[in-house]
């Protein structure tokens, strides 16, 4: 299989971050929602923050990672003359 061009990891990587930023944004906010009901709470603001940040590269980094996977096993679109 042959390797994609820089400019389709280059918008794989792009839409991954985005992707997982908002992604990050709908747990983030249902968490909320639903903390005080599934007893779900943490005490201290230093173990909220570090969460949150590992769950923001978490999903960052698998959103962009099933992007580049899917750029790398997709051949591209080729246009035919006619």
């Amino acid at each position: 299989m042959a390797n994609p061009s820089p400019l389709r990891l280059t918008a794989a990587i792009i839409a991954g971050i985005f992707v997982g930023f908002f992604l990050f944004f709908v747990v983030a906010l249902v968490l909320g929602l639903f903390s005080e009901t599934t007893g779900f709470s943490v005490s201290t603001n230093f173990s909220e923050n570090a969460f949150s940040a590992v769950l923001l590269a978490g999903l960052i980094l698998l959103c962009t990672g099933a992007f580049i996977w899917k750029v790398w096993t997709t051949p591209p679109t080729e246009e035919t003359e006619g």
